[in-house]
């Protein structure tokens, strides 16, 4: 899942988006809330976590402007205030839940996967393609003969695939979808996590296989 982050505390967000990152969650990290509401405006994420108190614009102002705009995308708002009233108002604006600081990791992680929730419940965490499965709570990848438990950038990629059966995902979509706008990693990255993708798909003796569609990108093909 791709989650947008909005929190002026640079030492905060770093340390929230490495325990998103540990948690396979892909973050685009934003300071103020006119970037954030042009990162939510420009692009479609999973989830978006938004600081009240921000710089240029309030979380409140980005939550109500996205909403009018038809924007659904879940919202968890963050707020130093505890009074009933501001947490009435962020509600009220749209948001579909708050967590008030200071808060523990766990709390925060099962706040999103609550929210989130609400748009993919209806979808089983086991998704699967073939004779292959990928368990989206343990990011477990399953086999006729084995299973075993990808890395962050691996699940992402293999998730965005099964979901997507035979259709074409570009290398640019990987890149944004995974690495986000403000990654320095090049294009390249993607054919890399690709191979090791590959190679798991070989040994877990599975009949799905990622194929390249020449100059368009890739997509998983069973094998009868």
């Amino acid at each position: 899942m791709r989650i947008l982050l909005a929190e002026d505390e640079r030492e905060l967000s770093d340390a929230l988006v490495a325990i998103l990152k540990h948690n396979n969650y892909s973050v685009d990290a934003v300071y103020n809330g006119e970037d954030a509401l042009a990162y939510l405006q420009a692009d479609n994420y999973d989830g978006a976590v938004l600081d009240i108190m921000m710089p240029k614009m309030d979380g409140i102002t980005v939550l109500k402007k996205i909403r009018a705009e038809g924007n659904k995308v879940p919202v968890l708002i963050l707020t130093a205030k505890s009074d009933v009233d501001d947490r009435v108002l962020g509600l009220d604006s749209g948001a579909d839940d708050y967590l008030g600081k200071p808060f523990s990791a766990k709390e925060l992680l099962a706040r999103i996967r609550s929210v989130t929730r609400r748009n993919t419940e209806a979808v089983s965490s086991v998704l699967s393609f073939g004779n292959l499965s990928l368990d989206g709570t343990s990011a477990l990848l399953s086999g006729p003969s084995s299973s075993c438990r990808l890395p962050n950038k691996e699940f992402q990629m293999m998730e965005l695939l099964i979901t997507n059966p035979r259709q074409i995902i570009s290398t640019e979509r990987f890149m944004e979808k995974i690495w986000g706008y403000d990654s320095e990693a090049e294009i390249g990255v993607v054919w890399v996590y690709i191979s090791y993708l590959r190679k798991r798909l070989i040994s877990l003796n599975t009949n799905v296989k990622i194929k390249a569609a020449r100059g368009q990108g890739y997509y998983l093909e069973e094998e009868i």
